[in-house]
């Protein structure tokens, strides 16, 4: 039987860390995002574009940033979507268990995007796979992340966990 392009099983990207050079492609999935989940409008989205790109072209480099990007097609040269963690330094705290103290850097995982012709279909979860073990080869002590409704059961299905964090609105 004969099977069109359009059904025919898709192999997986290839996953490659990203660089300077990458800053516009990062900034372009970070304000994708964005816009996917309802929170940037279209007058935002560009100048959301700009600073993001200029952030990614200065932290990478520092290594205060660092990206992945999942690469399609024949030639794995297709960017269909990308994650990144933000490395930031945490305060000596007690550890989970208050029995000891814990310091180093902390990771806080941004930016997770799947083009849409390719959500569901495990990239998102490989590009985190990626980032956990970075995090882990680069001691990072603790690794946090927001998630939107439709990402949550990929990081439960990780490991992640609820925790009691909250955000002030800047409203009194």
């Amino acid at each position: 039987m004969n099977q069109s392009t359009d059904t025919a099983p898709r192999a997986m990207p290839r996953i490659r860390l990203a660089t300077a050079a990458d800053a516009a492609l990062l900034a372009h999935h970070r304000a994708s995002m964005f816009r996917d989940m309802g929170r940037c409008d279209a007058a935002t989205y560009g100048p959301l574009v700009a600073a993001s790109t200029s952030y990614f072209a200065r932290a990478i480099p520092a290594g205060q940033y660092a990206g992945w990007l999942a690469m399609a097609g024949d030639d794995h040269e297709k960017p269909i979507g990308g994650a990144g963690v933000q490395v930031r330094v945490m305060l000596p705290r007690p550890n989970e268990t208050g029995t000891a103290l814990t310091d180093g850097p902390e990771g806080i995982v941004l930016n997770v995007y799947t083009e849409e012709a390719w959500r569901r279909q495990g990239v998102a979860e490989l590009l985190m796979r990626h980032v956990l073990a970075w995090c882990r080869t680069r001691g990072l002590v603790r690794v946090v992340l927001h998630a939107s409704a439709s990402g949550r059961p990929l990081y439960e299905k990780l490991g992640f966990v609820a925790t009691n964090e909250m955000r002030y609105s800047g409203t009194d």
